[in-house]
């Protein structure tokens, strides 16, 4: 009987060590095609390609699908056993992570539907350096990507601090749009379309701090949010 119950746990625990390296793969795969997403939607946004944004849209369905994927495993993993801390810090955050990189999807999604509304107005695109926070945000998250993969929470320093630049740059667009929309009023309605866009890609740097924080606390246990408001 005893030996039967040791097989049994062995075999449990097998099953949960497979379960959870399969956790970390769809992580990856998401985080993977959110920015397969990002990098399309920066170039649709720099090029005016409507067939890139329809690419775009439809893929929401495939990340979206991944996410429920996620959801159930982790809700799996935790039947299969009572993980240990950094096994349980792990699961725990990869239902947030998860979360942040649907809704960073999402974002996507949202900015290349406002695309078409750019197309006549090319010169205040680049006056308003929609291109900059663009490459600035796809650096972020290449960091993101890194991050996910390796667990090297160097990575999460890089984020944090990138993410502060695009919301300073990101305000200075804002503060010149406004501009323009007082003496411009031809432009208001475009205007008004790429505050939206301006402030999805600030809500993408966002949550890109947000896993920055996630994968730090699984690394060591250490909770670093607001880190860098309480240190100054």
């Amino acid at each position: 009987m005893q030996k039967q119950f040791i097989l049994l746990n062995m075999e449990n625990y097998r099953i949960f060590d497979s379960e959870l390296d399969k956790l970390r793969d769809r992580v990856f795969q998401m985080s993977v095609q959110v920015n397969r997403q990002l990098i399309d939607v920066v170039a649709a946004m720099n090029t005016g390609d409507l067939q890139l944004v329809k690419k775009i849209i439809d893929n929401d369905a495939e990340i979206n699908n991944l996410d429920t994927k996620i959801d159930k495993l982790c809700q799996k993993i935790f039947a299969l056993q009572h993980p240990v801390a950094s096994d349980l810090r792990y699961i725990m955050s990869s239902l947030k992570i998860n979360n942040d990189l649907e809704r960073i999807g999402d974002h996507a999604v949202n900015i290349a539907k406002r695309i078409g509304t750019l197309l006549d107005y090319p010169h205040l695109v680049d006056e308003l350096g929609l291109d900059n926070i663009g490459s600035k945000t796809l650096e972020l998250f290449a960091d993101v990507l890194s991050l996910i993969s390796s667990l090297d929470i160097t990575f999460a320093d890089k984020i944090l601090d990138k993410a502060d630049k695009i919301d300073i740059d990101c305000k200075k667009i804002i503060s010149k749009i406004f501009k323009e929309m007082l003496h411009q009023p031809d432009v208001v309605e475009v205007s008004a379309n790429i505050l939206i866009i301006i402030n999805l890609f600030e809500r993408v740097a966002s949550y890109s701090t947000n896993i920055a924080e996630a994968i730090s606390f699984v690394v060591d246990g250490e909770i670093i949010k607001h880190k860098k408001r309480n240190d100054n």
